[in-house]
């Protein structure tokens, strides 16, 4: 498997923005197009930041489900209605590749 850590730092005031985008619309769509979501979370410390991992059988199953979510035209009208009340949301992402390690059991976590 392989787990793509996403992180998200929010423009200023739009952290209440990202989290109605995905409870609303992101993660279904993520769900139509194969995009497995294992975790999210919040910053613990107050920065307008959100964290999620998401797990793809290898890189190119991630590049084509994200692909296609991106082309999505429910995606994009969504996007677009997201940014006309307010402005951005999203200021910056990152990613990073990950491959768990063998010597951790997946039932601890």
């Amino acid at each position: 498997m392989l787990y793509e850590l996403r992180v998200y730092h929010m423009y200023p005031g739009r952290l209440p923005a990202i989290h109605k985008r995905f409870s609303e619309v992101t993660l279904d769509l993520f769900r139509r197009h194969g995009i497995k979501v294992c975790d999210f979370f919040a910053d613990a410390e107050g920065a307008e930041t959100i964290y999620y991992v998401c797990a793809f059988t290898d890189r190119q199953a991630r590049d084509v489900a994200f692909a296609a979510f991106r082309d999505d035209p429910e995606w994009q009208a969504a996007y677009a209605a997201s940014h006309a009340d307010g402005g951005p949301i999203v200021e910056r992402v990152e990613s990073f590749f990950m491959n768990r390690v063998p010597y951790i059991n997946p039932d601890w976590v």
